[in-house]
């Protein structure tokens, strides 16, 4: 009699006792210091929650017990790497900065799929070092972007494409030839590669031979 109770408890208990185990979901996030704004190498960070109210962390930047060894993860972007997401920045732009993330562990018999949205850029403005242009001298051309993040960066020609209607660009250095004479100013567009629409416009004085 006694071995009987001890069999129906076990089934009694055994399937709740796993249905509190179950993961109810997964929330994905970066390394808010990893500067995810400029770099394609991302520290990644996924928190499990249980039906039973457990929650558990990944190790690395959330620093947490759960081994990404555990892991197998697939990424609609680029691909990962022992907690690192490696991005593709030319189609994240084309998945409007969303990647999905497919996650499969040993506690869900099917994978989870969850959704990752990384910063991106909202505008792009010039700060120049200088208030004009002295011929025969680089001029570097300070692009600044403005993210979802609310941060500021600076932008190189990873991400920029220059186009001046006079003197030669220099990679991000704009020179006018020491014997023009004849050019007052000098107008820049700056253009976002990823996202051709959003661009901006200086217009650079050059200082004038009776000013030097």
């Amino acid at each position: 009699m006694k071995a009987f109770l001890i069999i129906a408890l076990l089934f009694l208990f055994t399937p709740t006792q796993a249905q509190q185990n179950n993961i109810s979901s997964i929330k994905a996030s970066y390394d808010p210091g990893a500067i995810a704004e400029l770099y394609d190498r991302i520290p990644l960070g996924l928190e499990f929650k249980y039906e039973n109210g457990q929650t558990r962390k990944t190790e690395g930047y959330l620093q947490g017990p759960y081994r990404w060894r555990n892991i197998k993860i697939s990424s609609s972007n680029g691909s990962i790497q022992n907690g690192y997401l490696l991005v593709n920045r030319q189609q994240l732009a084309s998945q409007q900065y969303i990647i999905e993330l497919t996650i499969s562990v040993p506690e869900s018999a099917t994978p989870i799929t969850t959704k990752l949205e990384l910063p991106h850029l909202t505008g792009i403005r010039f700060n120049h070092y200088a208030d004009s242009l002295k011929r025969g001298f680089r001029f570097y051309l300070n692009v600044e972007g403005t993210f979802t993040s609310g941060k500021v960066y600076p932008l190189d020609t990873a991400t920029i494409k220059f186009e001046t209607n006079a003197g030669k660009l220099l990679g991000q250095d704009l020179l006018l030839n020491s014997n023009d004479g004849t050019t007052r100013s000098i107008t820049v567009t700056a253009v976002n590669k990823n996202d051709p629409g959003m661009s901006v416009t200086s217009t650079i004085p050059v200082k004038q031979l009776s000013d030097q």
